[in-house]
């Protein structure tokens, strides 16, 4: 059982008989009455955000999670297959259950599942990967004014923002969580 006053973002509750992610919370003592906390939660099967409020020290489960090391194989009919890495069990996944993670995912990379009670929830990639650069306009000698970027097409779809030396087939370090490009790789 997990108390509110043990609440941090990303942890991880059962709520309503389903799993949710915490976003954000806010503990808030009232006038005369007890404290209560505002929480933001994301329901990790749905991925719908809903706002709650409950009175301070209300405890709620913990989710029965667990992770599986699987390794994505291909995507068909709007499905993306993954195999255990142990077991050789095929698991197909939706674009619901994918989210962001579709867009850095290639051929035989290998990700963690997240299941709640036997079923899959969602996919978490490494936090960096090495993506090449498949389009991009080319950079230009003294076109460093605006100290920006320019975007970048990379092989598996994604866009990210990069520095003007970066060319088409460099392959750059990207940060999952974010989609920011960290460096290239040499």
């Amino acid at each position: 059982m997990i108390s509110t006053s043990d609440f941090r973002k990303g942890l991880k509750v059962e709520f309503k008989d389903d799993p949710y992610e915490i976003v954000d919370f806010q503990h808030v003592k009232m006038g005369r009455g007890g404290a209560i906390v505002r929480t933001k939660m994301k329901n990790m099967r749905t991925g719908r955000v809903v706002e709650e409020t409950m009175r301070s020290g209300e405890k709620l489960p913990t989710p029965e999670l667990q992770e599986k090391k699987m390794q994505y194989l291909y995507m068909q009919d709007e499905l993306y297959y993954f195999m255990d890495s142990e077991t050789y069990e095929q698991v197909p996944l939706t674009l619901v259950q994918l989210g962001d993670a579709k867009l850095f995912m290639k051929e035989n990379m290998e990700v963690k599942i997240l299941y709640y009670k036997g079923s899959p929830l969602n996919v978490e990639l490494p936090t960096f990967i090495e993506l090449v650069v498949a389009k991009t306009d080319p950079g230009f000698k003294g076109d460093t004014a605006s100290g920006g970027g320019k975007p970048a097409t990379l092989e598996t779809g994604a866009v990210v923002r990069v520095p003007f030396h970066i060319n088409e087939g460099d392959t750059i370090k990207v940060d999952t969580r974010t989609s920011e490009y960290i460096e290239r790789v040499k």
